[in-house]
């Protein structure tokens, strides 16, 4: 068995189909139903039981995935310990960050790390900042907004105030009614938006709110003269010259979305993971 069937085993059981797998690692369909069943065979038992929908665990599985698990945890310790031991930045780098600070500014951070550590390899997943803390202790580094880990070591990156926007003008002294065009981010960042449209409710009124998927569907609604959006200045700072819009303040502060770097203790010891850090903490990004 290879570490390879292993990480195999874990995908199957998190995704909960071979399709979904095959299409999450990047290979064929037909060929992780053979290494399945290559799997099986070296054990001598069903893993999965094969429903309509999804794959179930039988109870030989069961105790199959708890020494897959075993074997990746343990083949993951030797490669950090090898890498927190070599004077050389070497080893694996896993990375959670937020789609919008993947989007806007990871690019060309991973850029800039990867040319300096060709050595280090790189595993990524981007998402809402709600999910990743759910499974912060998976990853050496997190990059999330809004609240940060408490759990964890944290250092914040960057404030980012929002602003609303529009097609139309913000008139004074008037009530401006007019659809919010949402788009999916983590309850914190709705709680903020909410919270301001309630102090403000004399001043703008959402007529009903229409949601989209993701931040850059909500700038392009916005821009077609739709509705109102409310944006992050880290992805709408161009569109100040085009575009109506106001800062959100409240008690005349402005309203901002924290953007962290969050790790566990000890996560600094490798030194792949201290680089990343260091570049991240020394980059300016508004």
């Amino acid at each position: 068995m290879k570490i390879d069937d292993y990480e195999l085993l874990l995908k199957l059981n998190e995704i909960g189909t071979i399709r979904g797998t095959a299409k999450a690692i990047l290979i064929s369909q037909p060929a992780v139903t053979q290494r399945l069943k290559y799997i099986e065979e070296y054990f001598g038992q069903d893993i999965f039981i094969r429903t309509p929908k999804q794959l179930r665990l039988t109870p030989s599985g069961e105790m199959i995935l708890e020494h897959a698990r075993a074997v990746c945890l343990r083949e993951e310790a030797i490669k950090n310990k090898i890498a927190e031991s070599s004077k050389e930045v070497q080893g694996t780098l896993s990375i959670a960050c937020s789609s919008l600070v993947s989007q806007r500014f990871l690019p060309a951070i991973l850029g800039e790390f990867t040319s300096d550590f060709p050595k280090v390899a790189i595993d990524l997943v981007t998402g809402i900042s709600e999910d990743i803390k759910r499974n912060h202790k998976n990853y050496h580094v997190c990059i999330i907004r809004g609240e940060k880990l408490k759990e964890s070591t944290s250092i914040r990156l960057f404030d980012d105030p929002l602003y609303i926007f529009d097609t139309e003008p913000f008139p004074e002294g008037q009530l401006k009614e007019r659809p919010l065009i949402s788009f999916s981010s983590d309850d914190s960042m709705h709680e903020l938006v909410d919270n301001w449209l309630y102090h403000h409710q004399d001043e703008i009124k959402p007529l009903r709110t229409i949601t989209v998927d993701q931040i850059e569907t909500c700038k392009q609604f916005m821009k077609q003269g739709i509705g109102m959006a409310v944006l992050p200045e880290s992805v709408s700072d161009s569109m100040k010259e085009e575009y109506p819009h106001i800062p959100l303040k409240l008690e005349n502060q402005l309203v901002t979305r924290d953007t962290w770097v969050c790790f566990q203790e000890g996560a600094r010891k490798l030194p792949q993971v201290d680089q990343f850090i260091q570049v991240l903490t020394n980059r300016t990004f508004l």
